[in-house]
């Protein structure tokens, strides 16, 4: 008679989870709110949602992302703790771009194999960033699928709700002529474009160990640097007396140009000047490896601008003020003309919406200054 078959020898081992929920309770706990209800554990987080009471006409916002291909980068460095800032940062600053607040996140890890202190390890960086972000995690599930995934791969993902009154949803219809263009600076390459990256990075035969003096660490450190977590900052301005943000861009997958063209309205045109900033070195290091056309690399990676805002030209000083005073650099990188009165210049590309938005036309012209 054959040896019988437990689930533990089909390669999935309950005991593991739960050791590793007993080593995430800590992080977990700090990553509330006063309206959360219950604790870790239950079959679905609990948020009290009276506030939503008060408010006049409460809209609610969601969306849900994953990290991409970046979670190979912290898998082959077997650290494991920051890649919670890339998942919150791409999930939340979704939310916040139609000035929304986000309340409540819930995150899926599936693996090969359960090792509890690297989940563990991969919780805490999410409920550090949902601190950072001032965000509830109120759940979240980790799946062993043993068969699929090798025993040390690993895939995370989240979904978050938000909630904003419907006077002050922030979007295209509140965008006119005469409106700057404010760059927030990246803290890197974010999330996106790392499967160009890895491609790059393993035709040159760079390894991550290599210590590069234009990163002033080595490759691998630098291509694992947290997403800058954005929301708590800009719910700050736009709640700011003075202030009057008109609209939000997160620059994610499609670059600058193509997710700014998302929020303006078809009768409007945008043209950006490179030359007002100059991209940290990874991007050009990046581009020189691989000999990637300006292009591709523009619609890939954020060159340095992790968000934009636009808003009256009188009000920029502000909140560049407001922005630096938390550590975010900004700068004016463009203004808002009519479609028609605009200055299209020949032999630069013009983007006319993305993503199955008609939105207005961007072109970015110029070069950046020498780093």
């Amino acid at each position: 008679m054959s040896e019988p078959i437990t689930y533990a020898s089909a390669g999935v081992d309950v005991e593991a989870g739960d050791r590793a929920v007993e080593l995430m309770k800590a992080s977990v706990r700090g990553a509330s709110r006063p309206e959360v209800l219950g604790g870790l554990g239950g079959f679905a987080g609990l948020f009290d949602a009276s506030a939503l009471v008060g408010m006049t006409r409460p809209v609610l916002a969601t969306s849900t992302d994953g990290v991409g291909t970046k979670v190979a980068i912290a898998q082959a460095l077997d650290q494991h703790d920051t890649i919670g800032f890339d998942l919150v940062g791409m999930v939340v600053d979704d939310i916040v771009v139609c000035g929304a607040e986000p309340l409540f996140m819930t995150d899926y890890i599936a693996t090969g194999k359960v090792v509890p202190e690297r989940i563990a390890a991969i919780v805490s960086g999410i409920a550090a960033a949902c601190q950072a972000a001032r965000v509830a995690l109120v759940g979240g599930e980790t799946a062993e699928h043993p068969g699929l995934l090798a025993p040390d791969e690993y895939d995370v993902a989240g979904a978050a709700t938000g909630v904003v009154e419907y006077a002050d949803v922030l979007g295209p219809e509140r965008v006119v002529p005469g409106d700057v263009v404010l760059a927030l600076a990246s803290s890197g390459l974010h999330s996106n474009g790392y499967s160009l990256v890895r491609r790059v990075v393993a035709a040159a035969g760079w390894a991550l160990d290599r210590e590069v003096p234009e990163f002033g660490r080595s490759l691998g450190q630098e291509l694992l640097t947290p997403t800058r977590v954005y929301s708590a900052d800009l719910l700050d301005l736009i709640r700011t007396d003075g202030v009057d943000v008109h609209a939000l861009s997160h620059v994610t997958g499609g670059g600058l140009a193509a997710n700014l063209a998302r929020v303006l309205p078809p009768s409007v045109f945008a043209r950006l000047d490179r030359a007002t900033w100059t991209p940290p070195p990874v991007f050009s290091t990046i581009a020189a490896l691989g000999s990637v056309p300006r292009p591709d690399l523009e619609r890939t990676l954020n060159m340095g601008v992790g968000f934009v805002a636009m808003l009256p030209a009188d009000q920029v000083d502000a909140a560049t003020r407001h922005l630096a005073a938390r550590g975010i650099p900004s700068w004016p990188v463009g203004e808002i003309t009519p479609i028609d009165d605009a200055p299209i210049l020949p032999g630069h590309e013009v983007v006319r919406g993305a993503k199955g938005v008609e939105g207005g036309a961007v072109q970015l012209v110029g070069d950046h200054p020498a780093g």
